[in-house]
């Protein structure tokens, strides 16, 4: 079953236990996925990977509106925020660990042969399509800038 699939299941036994607030985050997903799908073309299948993409691209934004909340003292849509933001992370892979993030992109280097800065683009085209959901993109840059110098 993918995660497609599954989110839907979800839905369903959100519904069953009327639990509100899980189940306006899972039709959030839901939603974005099914626009996703329509933009690529009718009748078109997402990967798990577009879709952990897309809750990764949803728990990023959903983390951002709950720091402007706090901030605002707006602690009721912080809640709600941060409520969200917990289903959408729950459905993600674990984020790798700085050491082993540093040996991914290791392998990722001696991969494309890269040698220098000048292979960045190289090294963060392959990175970005391997580690997509495992690591945050900023991370990824910064450790593969690091490791190419």
């Amino acid at each position: 079953m993918g995660l497609f699939d599954k989110i839907s299941n979800d839905i369903t036994e959100a519904m069953k236990a009327r639990e509100k607030e899980r189940l306006e985050a899972l039709r959030n997903i839901k939603k974005v996925m099914i626009e996703a799908r329509s933009v690529k073309g009718a009748g078109s299948e997402l990967t798990d990977e577009e879709v952990l993409k897309i809750i990764s691209k949803l728990a990023k934004q959903g983390s951002e509106s709950a720091a402007i909340y706090k901030e605002q003292n707006r602690a009721d849509l912080y809640d709600q925020e941060i409520f969200q933001v917990k289903v959408f992370e729950s459905y993600l892979p674990a984020k790798l660990s700085d050491a082993d993030l540093t040996a991914a992109i290791n392998a990722i280097i001696t991969e494309v042969g890269a040698t220098s800065a000048k292979d960045m683009g190289k090294v963060m085209g392959v990175a970005s399509k391997k580690l997509a959901g495992l690591a945050d993109g900023r991370e990824i840059s910064a450790k593969v800038k690091d490791l190419l110098q």
